[in-house]
Order: C-alpha cells, then structure tokens, then sequence
C-alpha cells in the first residue's frame, strides 16, 4: 500500500504536479496552497470549494500535518523559543522575536549541525537529519495558526538550527511557498537565507529563488576561520568572498550580502581584525552585522566588552561600512544566535562530522 503524502511542505508547481498525477485540474493546486497557509486549514473536508469526491480521494491519498509543538518559553521582552517535535523522535527549535513593526520568524533546516563551528551550541551537539520541507514551512505554519496574534510573521530568516544550503532542495522548496502570493506572500527582503559557506550551492541559489542571502563570516582570514568555522578547510575564504561577487554580478550589482560576524573576547574583536575585515570585504557590496557571543553550556568563550564592541563598530562605520549591532533575544531562554540545541535522536559527534557525504 502505498504511503499518504503530507502536502504541508508542496509548492505551488509541486502541487500542480501532484493533482496532474491524480487526473485532477491543476487549479486545484491554487485552491489547495490558499486553504493551508492563508487560512491555515488541515482538514481536506472543511474545504469547501473542493467537490465531495475529490475530498474522499485527497483523504484517501493524502493529509496536511505540521510538526508538534512540545514547549513553549517566552523571555521577559516576548521573545518565544518552540521545541518542536519530529516524527523522527528527534526536536528543533524555532523562535519568535517580536518588533514593533514586525515579528520575526528564526527557522531551523536540519536537526542539528554537521558544521560544529565553536561558538555555536547546536554544532556541539552534532547532526541527526535534513528536514523535509513539510518540517520546515510548518515552523511558519505553526507560528501564524498555533495561537492568534494582531500580526502575523513578517520576516523569515533561516538563521535556526543546521546548515541550510546543506538541505538545499527542501529549503528552496519551503522557500517558494513563503514567497508565493496565495500562501504567505513575503517578498524576498522579507526571507533571508544564511550560510556559512557552502560554495557551490551559493552558485545554485540564483537559478532556484530570489530571496536575501547573509554570509555566516566570523573571521577576516584563512587561519582563524579554519578554527572556528571549520567547513573553511573544504571552501576558503578566498573561494567564498568569489562566489557572493558571482552571485552579486547576477543580480547587476544592485544588492547587498550581508555578513555576520559573531565576535569573540580575545578571539576575532580586535582593531587589527577589523581592519584585515575592511580589506577582505573591500570589493563585495556588503553590510555587517555584528553578534555578540552568546553563552552556552560547555564553551569558555566570552563576550567582549561593551566598550571593545563599540571600538570594533566604530573602525568599520568610520570605513565606510553599513554596520549594525543585533540586540540580543531571548538570551535568558537560550534562544539568542548560536544557543538553540534541541534534542536529537540520533546524532553524529566525534571529529569526522565534516565528511564528503554530508557537504557534497
């Protein structure tokens, strides 16, 4: 017999497809895409503009379910961590952080991280699985229908748990249908996509999807981001720093990247880093986003001062550079950058994380 399919994580085209492979009109797809995240249905037989035969074959063939929500914890300013629960017996975690004028969704693409970069929580913890697309459109699913609020999710960035060119088909997929007009209909500087350098599939993305992409740097040369980033030794920066100018020249040059750079007390948050960064970005159309370290359980990391902060913000605006500083969410529910852990099922440690199979 064979299994439903969950068309949670469908397309539009993949939907088109689908209702083509049951002899149904593609049309079908339109209705289909609106009723789930427009209206934020799962029941096929609550859809009404669907006739009663085609209601009893989708129940047949089919089903709409998103991931389950384990724990909610919500920080002092309204912040809001979700473990969420797999199929696979394995949990992720996505968060919430409230604006004024919007609300920003952090999505996770794999349970875990096969990248183990050190100042970050999930990579500690090692690599369980890619999550399909119905996993991931279901964060934002649950987020806009799991409870109601006066505004829904404005912006996305894949900045949560794993690598997301490393799950690269089921994130564009996902990707598509945040983007699509009748499903949540978010432009693409609404949707960022971040890496920490998967070379090749950075040269994908253009062909794929128009959406924003950041750079996950953290480093200004070869020697220190082999270190702490270290997926570096496969794509060096050099190699990086070439394919974000292709990927810009596609776009005409009339965009930016921008690059997150996590600093570190004593580690890559002096004014010698900065100005090795000033010359390495001085030919890419870039902003910076600075992070300060994070805590976790089992780093000695630290972070820098205020005042050093400052001083490495203050060389790079004084260059020239658009330059932000993330406040830091959600830090007292371990749901600020680089905390988010979750609990894995069947995870991967050890010092060959890094393996041709898991970055090819």
């Amino acid at each position: 017999m064979q299994a439903k399919e969950n068309l949670l994580g469908y397309s539009l085209e993949s939907l088109e497809s689908f209702f083509s492979k049951i002899n149904e009109p593609k049309f079908r797809a339109k209705q289909l895409l609106k009723w789930i995240h427009q209206k934020g249905v799962l029941d096929f037989n609550l859809m009404t503009d669907l006739n009663k035969d085609l209601r009893a074959k989708l129940n047949s063939i089919a089903y709409i379910k998103p991931p389950i929500i384990h724990e909610e914890h919500v920080s002092k300013e309204g912040t809001i961590k979700y473990l969420i629960a797999l199929e696979s017996g394995s949990m992720i975690e996505m968060v919430e952080i409230p604006e004024k004028n919007r609300r920003t969704l952090c999505v996770s693409s794999q349970a875990g991280c096969a990248l183990q970069c050190t100042f970050c929580a999930t990579g500690a913890q090692g690599f369980d699985q890619n999550l399909d697309s119905h996993e991931i459109i279901g964060q934002l699913w649950l987020s806009n229908f799991h409870r109601k609020y006066n505004q829904p999710i404005t912006n996305i960035v894949f900045m949560g748990m794993g690598e997301p060119l490393l799950n690269f088909d089921a994130v564009i997929e996902s990707a598509k249908i945040m983007k699509h007009q009748l499903a949540y209909g978010l432009s693409r500087k609404r949707i960022t996509i971040s890496t920490s350098g998967i070379v090749p599939n950075i040269k994908k993305l253009y062909d794929e999807i128009d959406v924003s992409l950041a750079i996950s740097l953290h480093a200004p040369d070869d020697n220190l981001r082999d270190e702490i980033v270290p997926i570096n030794n496969k794509y060096p920066i050099d190699s990086l720093i070439d394919a974000c100018k292709d990927y810009l020249n596609k776009y005409q040059n009339k965009r930016s990247i921008t690059v997150e750079y996590i600093l570190i007390d004593g580690i890559n948050d002096s004014i010698l880093h900065a100005k090795k960064l000033t010359r390495l970005l001085s030919t890419m159309s870039c902003k910076i986003n600075l992070i300060p370290f994070n805590s976790f359980k089992g780093s000695n990391y630290k972070r820098p001062t205020l005042k050093k902060i400052n001083l490495f913000k203050d060389y790079l605006m004084n260059k020239g550079y658009i330059t932000t500083l993330r406040i830091t969410r959600g830090d007292e529910i371990d749901g600020a950058c680089g905390q988010l852990v979750g609990n894995l099922a069947h995870s991967i440690k050890g010092k060959h994380l890094i393996s041709h199979k898991l970055i090819s």
